[in-house]
């Protein structure tokens, strides 16, 4: 069985999950569509900031986001001036790290799906005069649907999954910060690993449920004659 304090973790990450995936949606939109449309210079430099926390350590992440969110960080600064404290170590603080840490995870499904859609869909439209956020809301996103389901899933799951950057930015607080990732590491540094062997199975259940669902429901390629 798992304790309450699982089960708390467990909430705690699904929620932080179901909100980050929610704000790439609004946010990772239109960088996607932008990077998709755009042949200017800095189509490359975008994209090459979008998809730096592939390969940056989440550590590295972390301490600059705590660097830029403390007291002393334009960020800190920013929110203590308006009343609202600093973020690190509080769960919104969370959400901002968990945004830019699985930004690449959102925006690169949504870049494909409207790179596929290519130039005659939205050409049609021109001719019937639909303007453009009419032709994004009734061409663009229809076409790109899959696309979002993709991107939406795959977010969920990295941010479930999350270790580095929540512990640097949040640290361990029950019930404020401590996700289950957080909560299998405390079992395995307390030698509970009966405990951590049940949360570790719910994730890894929970993961591979996830993309089971994904990859089979994944339209197949059409056949040539």
């Amino acid at each position: 069985m798992l304790t309450d304090s699982d089960l708390q973790a467990i909430w705690l990450t699904t929620r932080l999950a179901g909100i980050t995936t929610l704000i790439l949606l609004l946010v990772g939109t239109p960088i996607a569509w932008r990077l998709a449309r755009s042949r200017s210079w800095w189509k490359g430099p975008l994209g090459a900031v979008v998809a730096l926390p592939l390969v940056l350590p989440p550590s590295v992440l972390g301490f600059y986001l705590l660097l830029t969110m403390g007291p002393h960080g334009p960020v800190g600064q920013l929110t203590a001036s308006l009343g609202l404290g600093t973020l690190p170590f509080t769960f919104w603080g969370l959400v901002v790290a968990s945004s830019f840490y699985s930004l690449p995870f959102m925006v690169q499904p949504l870049q494909s799906a409207f790179e596929s859609i290519g130039e005659r869909p939205l050409e049609v439209a021109a001719t019937l005069r639909a303007s453009p956020l009419d032709t994004f809301f009734s061409v663009v996103l229809p076409l790109a649907k899959p696309g979002f389901i993709t991107a939406s899933v795959l977010t969920f799951a990295h941010t479930v999954g999350e270790f580095g950057v929540v512990l640097m930015i949040g640290g361990n607080i029950p019930g404020v910060t401590r996700v289950a990732s957080v909560q299998i590491y405390d079992h395995v540094e307390a030698m509970e690993y009966a405990d951590a062997h049940r949360l570790a199975a719910v994730m890894l259940i929970f993961s591979f449920t996830v993309l089971l669902a994904m990859y089979t429901r994944r339209p197949k390629p059409a056949r040539g004659d």
